[in-house]
């Protein structure tokens, strides 16, 4: 809020004769450009019906709240910058009155024109609005400069609506139970009214009756060059003629304020108070200052706007305060002290420079120099003495003051005095700087201390006060003794009272005490208890139970019986100044001395306003966007966005004071939330609906009721349900998808592990069949036929027996993936045993085995090592000379299983040497599955074989002969 001016403005009687004192001036508050306002010449002031004061400029319109103007112009929507009159209708609509004619209003947070609002659009033909009024069926009429009526419905301008005959004001005035005027004065040449030659214009005498000012509420007033007159269809009635007041001037306009009447004029504003209960006392106001309107708001300040000074405003409460200072009729603006001759009346005003100024019933003012001393020589204390008589006590002197003849007497000279007390028999105590004076008795030095105040307990002794606290004397012992309490009373003391046995004390820094006659504190007030400072400047007893201290920061009224604060009187009541320095009460007025004048007004009467502020929202802004202001909010979610509000409240009368209060019902803090911000922001709301209230209290009002803003964000389409399902849904077949890829993953494994298990099968059909060796069979049937011509029968049918289950054992052992090492083991021994009694046991074998092998149970792939052992005996043992060996071992390396095919027989290279070709083709294919089967195994767990052939005599073993054949079988392990 910008700096407001004070400004202390004195009242001058219309008649003077003898010096006499001036009327005492209320504070008048300036608001200009520098405060926000559009313009310093301002046309019209008009109040809408929410409470804000508007303002017409010729550089737009100011809606003011109390503490913030806003401005609006041609960028804003007027139709034109120069606004010359304003007018308030019933539904709340601001009407702008400019000079093309072209109607305007705003409504709804909105300027309304032909532009945005069809209904508006009227040919103005070059004239302007100059008057308005309102029917009783809500419809506004205009009469423009050329005397036509423009009627406008809410639907539609009509021009001309009562036909193409010029009329005139009169034709609204006659009818006046039709038509309501939207302002309160009207200005005419004269009252000539021709289509009512009969209207009767009366003269009414002053005093004035109680009926006159009835009419003035009922009637509009017209205004004719200085007279004032009462206007109805029946007559006009002359209640005011400014020849008899005074005035000069031309009347431009008037307010009507209760029983008091505001007449502005182009050079003055008169302020006739009591005006219709008979009094005659004008006083000028404003003086050269161009008075354009008058407003009294609803509660009750007066508006005043000049041409080129801006706006002036006087705050309804100073009306019940009179104001005296060196503006007015005091020497200085700076008081001391205060004091009334209950007898005469006489009011004492002491002030610096040792300057005394009376004034008696008559308002008449005198001043006397009591203290001409250089330095300082402000008057410190008027106390009531004698009959007729004051003690005054100045920086530097004591005096007597007769208020009959008003006459000042030095009593006694006395450096730097402090305070003065008179006993309940009239001896006079005074505290000086560093001594106490009994009178003409005695005088006690005291020179370590410095001496403040002084308080008589009855005609022999007394209490002082020092900046290092507080001492006791009579006069029996004449000297100053620390008064000890429990606990030890040491603080800076600045004024003693005693009232009723007990001792009040104000301190310079610690507030108001109270001490009992046993030594004890009864009572501590500070400002924990709502006493308006600790620093105490004066206190005042009024013999009535009251107390009053003065502090820097107002006035605080105690109830001496009690002990408890009755209230706080501050510049936001109504003092001129917060700084008070003395208080004196009688016959129920309250006088307050302060650094900036005296204030004075009936204690009992003191205006608090209690009304709660009108409270309204201004805008409200959601990320990058503003929105006007309303009761619902239905927002799109923004990321990281603050909803924000900005509020105000209509509060004319300190609305530095104004306290706003918030409630977010999604505010995880309880209870109302104080602030003295008028925008509340509230960051990266959720979606949700909230629930905002806000509400305010001026100073001593109540709360007002709360502004419910409901806010509901919404969530944006991926946060929304459906969004969120089909989120849910493409998560689904997002899954089914996989599950559909894992499967089908499984499945083609399925599928390999199938074709190579067929795979196998025909490879282990190609080994059953190379097993079957149709040389072995045929070899073995002419070995069983040889046995039988030996007549070797028995041999023979073992040996077909034999042959017989290797079969059987060879087809089972085809059928399985994997069979025992056992059964391996088993088959081939078997096989070597009928291979020995077909050659005719040419050679011997060995199975050699790691006793590791032992532990478990080996499973190893079927038909893997007969082949390497059937190549072995047939083309290794069989072709040599003499007897063979054959050695087959088996060790576990890991988890593969380690075979080695030994023999000692003619070796690989001269044994392919003799083959024949198509048993190297028959040979070759053995080993060419074998080598497959390995490789298929390794697709199904990893592990991979291995085929070795080794000619030993070729491969450095020496001089041996004979063909090793290595071997590593992928195997299964179970304990």
């Amino acid at each position: 809020m910008p700096k407001v001016r004070y400004m202390f403005l004195w009242w001058i009687l219309m008649v003077l004769s003898t010096v006499k004192a001036a009327a005492q001036g209320p504070m008048i508050r300036n608001y200009n450009v520098k405060d926000g306002l559009a313009n310093a010449t301002v046309y019209a002031v008009v109040q809408d019906k929410e409470g804000f004061i508007w303002f017409s400029t010729p550089t737009g319109v100011s809606k003011f709240d109390g503490k913030r103007f806003r401005n609006y112009s041609k960028k804003d929507g007027l139709t034109d910058n120069d606004v010359v009159k304003l007018a308030a209708d019933s539904k709340g609509r601001v009407w702008f009155f400019t000079l093309n004619g072209l109607p305007s209003f705003f409504w709804n947070y909105t300027i309304h024109t032909s532009q945005n609002d069809s209904s508006l659009y009227v040919d103005a033909r070059g004239k302007y609005m100059q008057y308005m009024f309102e029917d009783y069926a809500g419809f506004i009429w205009f009469l423009n400069t050329d005397n036509r009526i423009i009627q406008y419905s809410g639907r539609k301008m009509t021009y001309d609506k009562l036909g193409a005959r010029p009329t005139d004001l009169f034709y609204f005035l006659r009818n006046d139970t039709i038509f309501k005027p939207r302002q309160p004065y009207f200005n005419l040449v004269d009252l000539s009214d021709i289509d009512h030659p009969d209207q009767k214009i009366e003269n009414t005498g002053f005093p004035l009756d109680q009926a006159v000012l009835e009419r003035t509420r009922k009637h509009p007033v017209i205004i004719v060059d200085n007279n004032l007159y009462t206007y109805s269809n029946k007559e006009a009635v002359c209640f005011f003629r400014g020849s008899d007041w005074g005035i000069r001037d031309e009347i431009s306009n008037i307010c009507v304020d209760n029983d008091n009447l505001w007449i502005g004029t182009p050079r003055t504003l008169y302020y006739l108070k009591g005006f219709f209960r008979g009094e005659k006392k004008p006083v000028k106001l404003l003086e050269n200052h161009y008075i354009t309107s008058l407003l009294k708001d609803r509660d009750g300040n007066i508006w005043i706007t000049t041409f080129g000074d801006g706006v002036y405003y006087i705050p309804y409460k100073n009306f019940y305060f009179n104001y005296l200072d060196n503006t007015n009729g005091l020497f200085s603006h700076s008081i001391f002290s205060i004091c009334k001759d209950e007898k005469t009346g006489l009011l004492l005003i002491g002030q610096n420079a040792g300057v005394l100024n009376t004034i008696d019933t008559n308002n008449q003012f005198r001043q006397f120099n009591l203290d001409t001393t250089s330095g300082r020589n402000s008057i410190l204390s008027i106390l009531p003495y004698r009959q007729n008589e004051m003690l005054i006590g100045t920086d530097n002197g004591l005096f007597s003051f007769n208020t009959v003849q008003q006459k000042k007497t030095l009593l006694k000279r006395v450096n730097t005095l402090k305070d003065v007390d008179i006993s309940p028999n009239g001896k006079i105590r005074i505290a000086a700087k560093n001594q106490v004076i009994c009178g003409d008795d005695y005088t006690i030095s005291k020179k370590e201390e410095l001496i403040t105040s002084i308080a008589c307990i009855n005609d022999s002794a007394y209490y002082v006060g020092t900046d290092a606290g507080l001492f006791y004397s009579d006069d029996r012992i004449r000297k100053l003794k620390i008064w000890t309490t429990k606990p030890a009373f040491d603080l800076s003391i600045k004024d003693l009272k005693w009232i009723d046995g007990e001792l009040w004390i104000g301190t310079s820094d610690h507030g108001l005490y109270v001490l009992g006659t046993d030594h004890s504190v009864i009572t501590h007030l500070s400002t924990a208890d709502k006493l308006v400072s600790d620093i105490c400047q004066q206190l005042y007893y009024d013999g009535i139970g009251r107390l009053y201290v003065a502090t820097n920061k107002g006035v605080s009224v105690i109830d001496v019986k009690t002990k408890a604060l009755i209230r706080n009187i501050t510049s936001n009541d109504g003092l001129m100044s917060d700084d008070a320095r003395s208080v004196y009460y009688q016959r129920g007025i309250l006088y307050i001395a302060t650094s900036n004048g005296l204030s004075y007004f009936n204690d009992a009467k003191m205006p608090v306003d209690t009304v709660p502020p009108a409270i309204y929202l201004n805008h409200v802004r959601y990320g990058d966007s503003t929105y006007l202001p309303g009761k619902q909010f239905v927002l799109m979610y923004q990321r990281k966005a603050s909803f924000e509000v900005e509020f105000g409240a209509i509060a004319y009368d300190l609305p530095d004071l104004v306290e706003y209060q918030y409630n977010f019902s999604s505010d995880t803090s309880s209870g109302w939330i104080t602030t003295m911000s008028n925008i509340v922001p509230f960051p990266d709301l959720q979606p949700d609906t909230y629930q905002l209230q806000i509400r305010a209290r001026k100073y001593k009002s109540d709360w007002s009721q709360p502004v419910v803003i409901t806010v509901t964000i919404l969530p944006r389409w991926y946060q929304q349900w459906w969004a969120r399902g089909i989120l849910i849904l493409l998560g689904l077949i997002l899954v089914a998808f996989v599950l559909r890829d894992v499967i089908r993953r499984i499945q083609r494994a399925e599928m390999r592990k199938t074709e190579y298990n067929r795979r196998i099968a025909e490879l282990e059909a190609k080994a059953l069949t190379n097993q079957m060796n149709p040389h072995f069979i045929f070899n073995s049937l002419n070995s069983v036929q040889h046995l039988i011509m030996e007549k070797e029968e028995k041999q023979a049918l073992n040996f077909l027996s034999d042959f017989a289950t290797l079969m059987r054992q060879m087809l089972n052992n085809s059928r399985k993936s994997f069979i025992s090492l056992e059964e391996e083991i088993a088959f081939l021994t078997r096989y070597i045993e009928l291979e020995k009694i077909r050659f005719a046991n040419v050679f011997t074998y060995q199975f050699i085995q790691q006793d590791d092998l032992k532990d478990y149970t080996i499973y190893i792939p079927p038909m893997i090592i007969q082949p390497i052992v059937e190549n072995a005996i047939k083309h290794g043992l069989a072709p040599k000379n003499g007897s063979g060996r054959l050695e087959v071992k088996l060790v576990l390396r890991e988890d593969m299983l380690y075979c080695s095919v030994d023999d000692d027989g003619i070796g690989w290279e001269r044994a392919n040497e003799i083959k024949s070709g198509r048993l190297v083709k028959h040979e070759s294919t053995a080993l060419s599955v074998i080598r497959e089967r390995l490789q298929i195994i390794k697709s199904f767990n990893g592990n991979v074989g291995k085929l070795e052939i080794i000619d030993k005599f070729k491969s450095g073993f020496g001089n041996k002969e004979g063909t090793l054949v290595e071997i590593l079988i992928p195997i299964v392990k179970m304990l």
